[in-house]
């Protein structure tokens, strides 16, 4: 089992049932495939740094799991057939940067 962080940005004109659907979806494609859950996050509505399908911002959410590499595959190939996702990203976290998630989690629930 690898520790994975996908963040993810949504179509900006989706309502907020909407994206709390596609956040659900991809969790339970997650949670279905073996995946753990260690951290969920919605960052909000953001300005992206250049226009996507001429939009000016996006929804972010970033997942933080642990699963093996299979499953990456299929979560991806599903990013790539909605048309709700506008971008992602998912890397392989090392030792290094499981211990800065782990350290910017507490500070976030510090500041709350």
């Amino acid at each position: 089992m690898n520790h994975y962080e996908t963040v993810f940005i949504l179509n900006p004109v989706l309502s907020e049932e909407q994206i709390k659907e596609t956040v659900k979806k991809y969790e339970d494609l997650l949670t279905e495939n073996g995946a753990k859950m260690v951290s969920k996050e919605d960052w909000g509505l953001k300005k992206l740094a250049y226009p996507i399908q001429h939009k000016k911002s996006g929804f972010y959410h970033l997942f933080e799991y642990t699963v093996s590499g299979e499953t990456i595959n299929k979560l991806e190939i599903q990013f790539r057939r909605d048309e709700r996702v506008m971008r992602y990203l998912t890397v392989s976290l090392d030792k290094h940067a499981i211990s800065w998630a782990e350290r910017r989690r507490v500070k976030l629930k510090q500041k709350a």
